[in-house]
């Protein structure tokens, strides 16, 4: 996937889960009660990221990134040290 945002620095570009829209029991969550995922997935790297690459999927804090909007793409931008874990 290309993006248009180039990172810089120690920056990464990710683009968001789909939060669960259904429980484990089948009940259905609005979409104004669902949780913002933790997880996502990176685009792009700036020069100076060194333990993540594009295609990881990661765990970020969850107040700790930039939500940007390029047409109908969204994506967030999170600093490297607000990258708690990779996902397998």
């Amino acid at each position: 996937m290309s993006t248009p945002l180039q990172p810089l620095g120690d920056y990464v570009v990710a683009t968001q889960e789909e939060a669960e829209s259904k429980t484990a029991s089948g009940l259905y969550i609005p979409d104004n009660a669902q949780e913002k995922p933790k997880t996502a997935k990176i685009v792009a790297v700036g020069p100076a990221v060194k333990q993540v690459k594009t295609g990881d999927r990661i765990v970020y804090k969850s107040f700790s990134t930039t939500e940007v909007k390029v047409g109908k793409d969204e994506y967030i931008l999170v600093k490297e040290e607000d990258v708690l874990a990779t996902v397998k």
